[in-house]
């Protein structure tokens, strides 16, 4: 009878990290890449926006078919809404980025007095003053953004996602470090105690 071959949790853990260890690195690169080249980073993120809004469309259109009575109306109107926004983004990839550009500040605003709002709810528990640092910080953000569009399209989505992408990079190569070491010295605590036991 053949018994398959066991793996050790180490090792898979082992392996997870390197792949966390690599996907890191990937992220770091790209978002260096796209602070350094935001117009760029700007309509390659514009571009997937266009075609996620093209392929929700066609789903809009294969519901719309199965659907009677009014909601056919509704789905259909919905579907061209979509496959035309995206496909005019598609072939139109810098008006489009202009758009993005557009709805970032908007959510940036209504993020920022929010933040504020939430501050004079808290503002007696600690930390609530990053909270409304957090929020001036977002609407000086938004401020500066439509202050000076349509310019601002050139560098505004492409840093900002630039900067996400390389935080997040370097906070999961030092989680994928800090594991990976944690995982070797349990492995050499542990060695000692195989040895005794084999003894």
């Amino acid at each position: 009878m053949s018994t398959l071959p066991t793996i050790m949790p180490q090792t898979i853990f082992k392996r997870a990290t390197g792949w966390g260890i690599a996907l890191s690195i990937l992220l770091i690169v790209l978002g260096t890449l796209a602070i350094a080249l935001p117009l760029i980073a700007a309509i390659a993120v514009t571009s997937v926006v266009a075609w996620l809004m093209i392929f929700g469309g066609l789903t809009h259109l294969s519901v719309a078919f199965s659907s009677r009575g009014a909601s056919l109306f509704w789905e259909l109107l919905v579907a061209i809404a979509y496959v035309f926004t995206g496909g005019y983004m598609v072939f139109h990839p810098v008006i489009g980025v202009a758009t993005l550009t557009l709805l970032l500040a908007s959510f940036f605003l209504v993020e920022g007095v929010l933040e504020i709002a939430a501050f004079f709810q808290v503002r007696g528990h600690g930390g609530a003053g990053w909270m409304l640092l957090d929020g001036i910080i977002t609407l000086a953000l938004a401020g500066l953004i439509w202050a000076h569009w349509p310019s601002s399209a050139a560098w505004a989505i492409g840093i900002i996602v630039g900067v996400s992408m390389l935080v997040s990079g370097w906070k999961w190569l030092m989680i994928s470090l800090i594991s990976r070491k944690a995982l070797t010295l349990t492995a050499g605590e542990s060695a000692p105690d195989r040895l005794d036991s084999a003894a």
